[in-house]
């Protein structure tokens, strides 16, 4: 049997939901693979070696295919691994793929495809590690894909220009004040659609002291003290606030605030068609009561006549009451109680995390039974398995989208009519 850190030479077939690319060991076993195009001989080495499978990295293109593209990044496998992919292959096969995900669950349906041409520099947020280099001192970083390893980088080229400038010259005035890297945890940027930039830096030491001028390299930067102990971009205290500390965007024609840390969509021209093929069927529809039930922000309810705006997220739903323009209903609630308010819901529009719908909110659905289902999601697996619970659902429309081009996510929009 393969053992992790081994190298084995692999045959690739095809690539599979996950975004790798599966082959077989002389073992029989499955083996799925990052940096690898269909049709190529590589050398893979295994980072994990299970009884059932195996995993790996590309490291030699023994027999390339023709259809393989120089990446733009060199450390693209940690955040980007179809850069490898052409567009219109990448659109091609996340197009099946998507079908494919549904088809698992046995729910055949056909998917219209979205995706704008803008394959680079479409992020309006990005975040970074810290890694310190012995003859340039302290580098922006990311994190090796299949270890523990950082790989210097000096931006993404899936960021926006002023994202990865700004993120330079932070670092720069951090490596001019001598800041190691070991009292740093994440840098996290975001643009809005003019090009200002805000920034969130999360340090390890609580007393940390900013070096001078660092604020004059973006347009808001707050400093936060993290828990060395806690995930890296969680912020245990406000240090140190400079600048604006919101941000305002329009998207459609609604005015959105929201701030660095909040989640809003990275790729704004490709959210807005899913939000006009939403809002298309909102309005063309009679219906009197729309409850956002994964508000957010509101960045999707605002945008397409939401009446009701629900969310568990307390700083969530702080923007969504500054953002909710003409009297909608803002709620504050747990995600238990949340379920509630489906109960009152004509169209039920929900964009839950990648985890997709708990249990009970499919219950609460089977049980409340709103006409209309709006489901976003951002893991067309977990879509599917929670769909494949409403049984007194049928599809009437489904559309994919490319929200993450030169990555192997997909955004995939269905909507549901009870039966």
């Amino acid at each position: 049997m393969a053992k992790k850190n081994k190298t084995v030479v692999v045959n690739l077939d095809a690539f599979v939901p996950s975004g790798q690319t599966i082959g077989e060991l002389d073992d029989g076993r499955k083996i799925f693979v990052w940096g690898g195009l269909p049709g190529e001989e590589c050398k893979v080495a295994i980072t994990k070696s299970k009884t059932k499978f195996a995993q790996g990295i590309v490291v030699e293109v023994i027999q390339p295919s023709k259809q393989r593209v120089e990446p733009k990044d060199g450390a693209f496998l940690s955040t980007s691994p179809w850069q490898i992919v052409p567009w219109k292959m990448e659109n091609t096969e996340k197009h099946r793929l998507l079908k494919e995900t549904f088809a698992q669950q046995g729910i055949e349906v056909e998917f219209d495809w979205h995706n704008d041409e803008q394959q680079w520099a479409y992020r309006n947020k990005m975040e970074f590690s810290f890694w310190w280099d012995h003859d340039t001192g302290l580098e922006l970083a990311f994190h090796m894909r299949g270890a523990r390893h950082r790989l210097p980088v000096e931006g993404s080229s899936l960021a926006m220009e002023e994202i990865n400038r700004a993120a330079r010259g932070i670092r720069d005035a951090l490596r001019v004040a001598e800041v190691e890297a070991r009292v740093l945890k994440t840098l996290m940027l975001r643009a809005d659609r003019n090009g200002s930039v805000y920034a969130a830096l999360f340090v390890k030491d609580k007393d940390f002291q900013p070096p001078t001028d660092i604020e004059k390299t973006v347009d808001g930067l707050k400093i936060y003290f993290s828990n060395p102990k806690s995930p890296a971009s969680v912020s245990t205290k406000l240090l140190h606030a400079f600048g604006e500390d919101k941000i305002v965007d329009k998207i459609l024609d609604t005015e959105l605030t929201y701030s660095v840390e909040s989640f809003f969509q990275v790729n704004i021209p490709v959210f807005e068609q899913a939000l006009r093929d939403i809002k298309k069927f909102t309005t063309e529809s009679d219906a009197t009561s729309i409850v956002d039930l994964y508000s957010g922000v509101g960045s999707i309810g605002l945008s397409v006549g939401a009446h009701t705006l629900v969310d568990s997220d307390t700083e969530s739903i702080r923007f969504a009451k500054m953002n909710a323009a003409n009297n909608e209903t803002v709620i504050h609630s747990t995600s238990e109680q949340a379920v509630e308010h489906i109960n009152s819901a004509d169209i039920l529009i929900v964009d839950p995390p990648r985890a997709g719908l708990h249990g009970y909110v499919t219950d609460a659905i089977e049980e409340y039974q709103p006409r209309y289902v709006v489901y976003l999601s951002c893991n067309p697996a977990t879509q599917a398995r929670d769909i494949g619970h409403l049984g007194s659902y049928k599809i009437t429309a489904a559309k994919g989208y490319n929200f993450f081009p030169k990555t192997p996510h997909i955004e995939s929009l269905v909507i549901l009519e009870k039966t």
